[in-house]
């Protein structure tokens, strides 16, 4: 038996295992962003796209400007990396069957990753034809990377402008046990 044969094998593999696609494991949720005692995961994908947010007249205070959330553009992944849906605005997740839900935001809490969007948990409802994502009562977004606002670039003279800011995240899809 030739052991370093064996050994160059398991680090062949090994090292393909690393390599593969899919979400993280979702290591130290807060407690607010947690399934309810009735849900479960259900999916798990990956996303990748971007936030979008757009120059704007601050609501409340005269003569200043600040990038606004617009919405999100995202394809979904499965674990095995293939494209099974998207995710923007509403928030709407839209499976490649054409079902799809909507979401409201109902916790938060900042991402442990500096310079990331907030974990979410939102509640869902259905919001187009049976089929595979039609089922989910809550989405938690987790493990976000980039996706924040720009910090610099927005005045009078750039009003109305936007900015597509790159992100990933992991999407966590429950539904009642």
């Amino acid at each position: 038996m030739n052991c370093k044969l064996i050994l160059s094998s398991f680090a062949l593999v090994l090292g393909a295992c690393t390599n593969m696609q899919g979400p993280a494991p979702a290591a130290n949720v807060p407690d607010q962003l947690k399934p309810s005692a009735n849900e479960s995961v259900a999916l798990i994908t990956s996303a990748k796209g971007v936030q979008i947010y757009e120059c704007r007249a601050a609501k409340d205070r005269a003569g200043v400007y600040e990038w606004a959330f617009v919405s999100p553009e995202a394809d979904l992944f499965d674990a095995s990396g293939k494209k099974i849906g998207k995710h923007y605005a509403g928030p709407h997740w839209e499976s490649a069957d054409g079902s799809k839900i909507v979401g409201t935001v109902k916790e938060r809490a900042d991402a442990p990753r500096a310079d990331s969007i907030p974990w979410l948990l939102l509640t869902a409802k259905s919001d187009g034809p049976t089929g595979s994502f039609s089922r989910f009562t809550a989405v938690q977004r987790l493990n976000t990377v980039g996706g924040v606002a720009p910090t610099a670039g927005c005045s009078q003279s750039a009003l109305g402008a936007t900015a597509r800011v790159p992100y990933t995240a992991d999407y966590y899809f429950l539904a009642a046990r």
